[in-house]
């Protein structure tokens, strides 16, 4: 059988005895733009993608999660598709100064402004829902996008309360599943809002925060997002020592306490533990409007606020 360079020579031949003219019957291949080969490949943004190194998880960067507004909304968080309400107007209050401090607008420059950790003195008082709304407030601002970080690894919430499954994230990249932060971040349907959820569940969860992996990644972050406000739900401050080395690296804190139900003692015990962070403020959470004190101003939410030289 003669090979297929052989037919083609013979077949040429025979076009050429015909009188065919091949040079001006070529017809051209047409080009093929690489945005056009793009556009064809589909791609799934959420599933993880596991490569074949089972020691390391390589994740698409692009991720997306579509975030319910209306069932956020109907939860009590702040939402910018919601009418405007009393608890948005409270925590666009509550943000006004730590926004300012962020962005060096204040009156000294603060170290890590930027870095702003929620926090609490015992659990139980309302901190993970005041870190959601206080991410999600700053996210309607015009000139500002924020990252929300579960970094209270033992017990995570914010995924939860946002409706969304749990997925890798922070205590990946702290025990090197994971190299990529990008990888990890998942980028919202509110194009200002970025989350780091806190990944898979690890049994020294709370001592990986104080390690020095993590002091890194937040020296990587304040680098890396410089122009994005940080926002860490920590562990309470009286049951774990890590979060007060999570706070140390801290330019502002909030400290959330229960109105009518944390002691007076506790809250005292905590503060004095973050005494080393130049910015605290404090907000009353279920505080009774007209309550004693000078805070229920807002009705479900007060504020005070206090600083001190680095």
């Amino acid at each position: 059988m003669s090979s297929l360079i052989e037919q083609a020579t013979k077949r040429l031949e025979q076009l050429r005895r015909a009188g065919v003219d091949l040079e001006n019957n070529v017809q051209p291949i047409p080009a093929i733009k690489l945005e056009d080969r793009v556009n064809h490949v589909e791609v799934d943004p959420v599933a993880p993608i596991i490569s074949q190194d089972s020691s390391k998880k390589t994740i698409s960067v692009s991720r997306k999660v579509i975030l319910d507004l209306d069932a956020i909304a109907a939860a009590g968080i702040v939402s910018p598709n919601a009418p405007r309400s009393q608890i948005a107007d409270q925590y666009r209050v509550i943000k006004r100064p730590l926004i300012t401090n962020a962005m060096g607008r204040g009156a000294s420059t603060i170290e890590n402004g930027n870095l702003i950790m929620v926090t609490s003195a015992l659990a139980g008082e309302g901190k993970s829902f005041s870190a959601i709304n206080l991410a999600m407030s700053i996210a309607t601002e015009l000139d500002n996008t924020v990252m929300l970080v579960d970094a209270d690894v033992a017990r995570p919430s914010v995924l939860r309360m946002l409706g969304l499954p749990a997925s890798p994230g922070l205590l990946d990249l702290l025990v090197g599943d994971v190299d990529d932060l990008s990888s990890v971040l998942l980028k919202t349907n509110i194009d200002k809002l970025t989350l780091l959820p806190s990944g898979t569940p690890h049994l020294r969860a709370t001592e990986l925060l104080a390690s020095d992996a993590m002091s890194q990644l937040i020296k990587n972050i304040a680098n890396r997002y410089s122009d994005r406000i940080i926002i860490f739900d920590s562990p309470p401050l009286l049951l774990t020592t890590e979060s007060r080395v999570l706070a140390t690296h801290m330019g502002q804190i909030v400290m959330v306490v229960h109105a009518e139900k944390t002691l007076q003692a506790d809250v005292q015990h905590a503060l004095s533990s973050i005494e080393a962070c130049p910015v605290k403020l404090m907000v009353l959470n279920q505080a009774r409007s007209g309550s004693q004190g000078g805070y229920g101003g807002y009705g479900g939410y007060g504020y005070g606020y206090g600083q001190q030289s680095a």
